[in-house]
């Protein structure tokens, strides 16, 4: 199902496909098969001669778990071929309030479990796949998304807004969903929202061109009920005091030049699960959020995503306030110069996805980060850990060694440590780590050694800008690895010959790497080869001259 087939038999080839689904997640019997057949024939013979294919398609939907109905509707928000990371899907779904809970898993892990049936029964596409294999994007085929809207607008559930003939729904419409996909032609461009009576909208997303300096959000006190604002396509000037009287928003995704703090009646939101804000093109100087003191009383938060922010200390919060754990946190990014004292670790103690940036400013000590306590966040699967220097320094203290990480910790990211490869144990002895990247100087020094047994569950390697000339491995040693990335990696003389003999490895990716970088993995292709590994591949992208 890799691209448009519309004009392929009226869309029979994706039908065919969408039905291949359907048998292979429902009974394997003669009798059911034949239910289908039966079905299948009727909805032919009932079809014109031109379009067949809605009535098969919708086969596929009146025969989804009741559960799983309204995720499938819900991707008629999109516009055509649009690509959506799985993780702002989920978030979305569960925003929404379309995933029922588990007693063993959280929200998120149900919702990937319903996104995974829906690709099963080919209702759903995988655009792009992370390194350590799994699902990063998505979209839906255009001949689906418009069974999406067809059916979506018999049971009341979606309007998508595609022009300025389309108008926001009327509350007699009685719909749920509203997705505006506008052009704004002109940056002056007021859009307003505005009802007389009170609203049933549950979510507004805006997938808008050419979007405007100004959105209206007088409409605030006709929607009590909305759930979800997604405005990332809408430039703020500043952040929107308005939606605070919204108490039933669970997710608010914003594009907006943060030159102020959050105002504190944030707060006031008390069923906030998401909070997503994006700079837009200020990317540089002033994109830094700084949250308020009150972000400590909202105990329902799951998600809290910026480019860069300011998070308070709990101690500096609210003496004899309502502080309260974030028991339910489980994705912080991007937080800057943050300690992880014990008592912070205590008020996230189910924190999944960590990404922390720290600036060397030449007194503080890195030390006092308390970076060893990184071991105590029990529940961490990925950590993105970035370390640069101030302007003015010419160089930068490396980390201390006494550093530590979850033995959870699945997906690892490292940049401007310096720390020296002899101490690399304290990774490479990470029992579940599968995802590794290691970028300016992670590592320095000119030799490394892998002791015997570790990295054995490692799938992805990614070497950038570093100072290694000699990698000694053998075949103890990542016998796991599915990919290897080498990026600017000036001072290697070669790739390990033993990684040949590694039938788990799949490719080697080179970027400005030398010609003897080069030659060894075409030698390590030839070696695959002759273990019958046909499929490996090396992608050589600016090969770097030796001068």
């Amino acid at each position: 199902m890799g691209g448009s087939q519309k004009g392929n038999c009226s869309g029979l080839p994706l039908s065919l496909v969408v039905i291949g689904g359907l048998l292979y997640k429902e009974e394997r019997t003669v009798d059911y098969w034949n239910y289908i057949a039966e079905n299948v024939n009727s909805a032919v013979s009932k079809a014109s001669d031109h379009d067949k294919s809605p009535d098969i398609l919708s086969l596929s939907y009146n025969h989804l778990p009741h559960h799983s109905r309204a995720c499938f509707l819900y991707m008629g928000v999109l516009p055509e071929d649009f690509e959506i990371r799985k993780s702002k899907l989920t978030k979305l779904w569960v925003a929404n309030g379309f995933i029922k809970p588990r007693k063993s898993k959280s929200l998120e892990e149900v919702a990937e479990e319903y996104l995974k049936d829906l690709i099963d029964r080919n209702l759903i596409m995988v655009r792009a796949w992370s390194c350590s294999g799994e699902i990063r994007s998505c979209s839906i085929h255009d001949l689906m998304r418009a069974l999406c809207v067809i059916k979506a607008k018999e049971e009341k559930f979606l309007k998508v807004v595609n022009s300025d003939v389309d108008q926001f729904p009327k509350v007699t419409d009685n719909l749920r969903h509203v997705s505006i996909h506008k052009d704004f032609k002109y940056q002056s461009t007021r859009f307003s929202l505005e009802q007389d009576h009170d609203s049933p909208v549950r979510s507004v997303i805006f997938f808008c061109r050419n979007s405007p300096n100004y959105i209206s959000l007088h409409f605030i006190t006709s929607f009590r009920l909305l759930k979800v604002l997604d405005a990332l396509a809408i430039r703020f000037d500043e952040f929107p005091v308005e939606i605070v009287e919204l108490f039933n928003l669970r997710y608010i995704a914003l594009t907006y030049w943060i030159k102020n703090s959050f105002p504190a009646s944030i707060s006031k939101l008390c069923n906030l699960e998401t909070l997503i804000v994006n700079p837009g093109k200020f990317r540089e100087v002033f994109n830094t959020s700084f949250l308020p003191l009150e972000i400590w009383e909202m105990p329902r938060l799951r998600h809290l995503l910026f480019v860069r922010s300011f998070l308070p200390y709990p101690s500096d919060a609210l003496n004899g306030g309502n502080l309260v754990p974030l028991k339910n946190l489980q994705t912080l990014s991007n937080v800057v110069n943050f300690r992880w004292t014990k008592e912070v670790l205590e008020m996230m103690p189910n924190l999944k996805k960590l990404v922390i940036s720290y600036e060397h400013d030449g007194r503080t000590e890195w030390s006092s980060y308390c970076f060893e306590n990184f071991v105590y966040l029990h529940q961490l699967e990925i950590l993105k850990c970035f370390f640069v220097a101030k302007s003015y320094l010419k160089y930068q203290d490396p980390l201390p060694v006494n550093i530590a990480f979850p033995p959870e910790l699945k997906r690892l990211t490292l940049s401007g440590c310096r720390i020296a490869w002899e101490n690399m144990s304290i990774i490479g002895s990470l029992p579940k780590l599968e995802v590794l990247k290691l970028k300016d100087h992670a590592f320095e020094g000119a030799v490394w050694e892998p002791i015997e047994g570790e990295f054995s569950l490692l799938k992805f390697l990614l070497l950038e800008e570093t100072d290694l000339e000699h990698w000694n491995v053998d075949e103890t040693h990542f016998q796991s690895l599915e990919r290897l990335n080498l990026k600017y990696c000036y001072n290697l003389v070669k790739i390990p010959s033993e990684f040949g003999e590694h039938l788990t490895l799949q490719a080697i990716e080179l970027y400005e790497c030398s010609p003897s970088v080069v030659a060894s993995a075409e030698s390590i292709k030839e070696e695959q080869k002759d273990y019958g590994n046909d499929k490996f591949q090396v992608v050589v992208k600016y090969e770097r001259s030796d001068v």
